[in-house]
């Protein structure tokens, strides 16, 4: 009598949810920044002028594509953080509004050829400065309420996810302290006439900004492109641990450096 196999059993995935009107709202405004760093991108390449100082193409440029992926990033990844829905949504749009205005204020200042941060000549500038370090503390505190959130409640998503959205967070939190203290100490130096002194103030904190800055989007996706692959559990949970471990040193190494010449 010939048997028949029977086939294995395909367990039925449910469809992904469709994303909320706030999370296509954030995707696109990300997208818009970064498309807005390329473009300035090529102002810089037509026009030229210096690429560092505090008034050059490179702080559109930069600030732009910083801003918009990090608001994409963080659209994506606070899917898998444990927060209430409505909450959720109020803080992405708060962060992405506080995005649009702090790239638009650093862009405006950079086509009048002036300054952004730490400028207090007039009146006009001393109102975007203010305005942009108050954008700063926005961002701190939406930031830290996510990052919080994600400690507090194990986030879902696949085998590695949760670590890596928890140590991106803590080390975005290392980002947000550096750019604070790079305002304060700016702040400072303008308030006791250093105003050039005050400009130049920030380089020593920049690279550990900079490195910390994105962490919380490149462990997350380093942990979902693993999710896609037919390696074993074990693998992908040490790659996910190494490349935090490999993230945190090159965070330390940063700070060192920052310690050293600041």
């Amino acid at each position: 009598m010939r048997t028949t196999r029977s086939r294995p059993l395909i367990p039925l995935i449910p469809p992904k949810p469709s994303l909320r009107p706030a999370e296509r709202l954030c995707r696109a405004t990300g997208a818009l920044l970064v498309l807005s760093g390329c473009l300035h991108l090529l102002v810089f390449a037509v026009d030229g002028g210096p690429w560092d100082g505090p008034v050059s193409w490179r702080k559109p440029v930069t600030f732009g594509l910083s801003f918009g992926l990090t608001l994409i990033a963080i659209t994506w990844v606070t899917s898998y953080v444990r927060v209430e829905a409505r909450w959720r949504t109020a803080l992405l749009v708060v962060f992405a509004a506080d995005c649009v205005v702090e790239v638009g204020g650093i862009t405006l200042q950079a086509w009048r050829r002036v300054p952004s941060h730490l400028n207090m000549e007039t009146g006009f500038d001393t109102a975007v400065s203010m305005t942009l370090a108050v954008g700063g503390g926005v961002l701190v505190v939406v930031l830290t309420l996510f990052a919080v959130a994600s400690f507090r409640r194990r986030p879902t998503g696949p085998l590695g996810m949760p670590l890596a959205v928890r140590s991106g967070f803590a080390i975005l939190l290392v980002a947000l302290a550096s750019g604070a203290a790079m305002i304060a100490r700016g702040v400072v130096l303008t308030r006791t006439g250093h105003q050039e002194a005050a400009y130049h103030s920030t380089a020593p904190l920049k690279p550990l900004h900079g490195v910390s800055l994105h962490a919380v989007l490149v462990l997350p996706a380093l942990a979902w492109l693993l999710s896609r692959t037919d390696w074993s559990e074990t693998v992908r949970q040490r790659v996910v641990q190494g490349a935090v471990g490999c993230y945190a040193t090159a965070v330390v190494v940063a700070g060192v450096h920052a310690a050293l010449t600041w």
